[in-house]
């Protein structure tokens, strides 16, 4: 079973017992997150696809660590004026591990566009 999650402006593909780096969460290591942003669930043969969200689906994840990744170097050198500057910087990420991908016998949210929403007009 696989879904598809949205946290910090990302979206992952995830399965069961996945390690995941993601954008930092509030949470301290050994705790559990619920992310209740589910794009997509699929177990091989069925698909659920939804409008933007899966209703009811949830997956599960127990923090595993909070880090930092490497120090990326900032360096701007403006020509002729000699003026140097050089920072650094180093991203936040916490380290989360997949335990449940919960469906909720979940449905795809229904879709309204403007020809159903006019269907739906006429039959009433």
């Amino acid at each position: 079973m696989f879904a598809v999650i949205k946290t910090g402006g990302k979206q992952y593909t995830v399965a069961q017992d996945d390690l995941l780096k993601v954008e930092k969460l509030d949470a301290e290591a050994g705790a559990t997150v619920t992310f209740e942003e589910v794009l997509m669930v699929g177990n091989g043969e069925e698909t659920t696809v939804g409008a933007p969200l899966v209703a009811g689906a949830t997956v599960t994840a127990e923090v595993v660590d909070q880090a930092r990744t490497r120090k990326i170097i900032i360096f701007k050198k403006r020509r002729r004026q000699n003026s140097r500057r050089r920072n650094g910087h180093r991203q936040s990420y916490t380290l989360v591990k997949v335990t449940a991908i919960s469906t909720g016998d979940a449905k795809p949210a229904k879709k309204t566009t403007k020809k159903a929403k006019a269907e739906e007009a006429a039959g009433e």
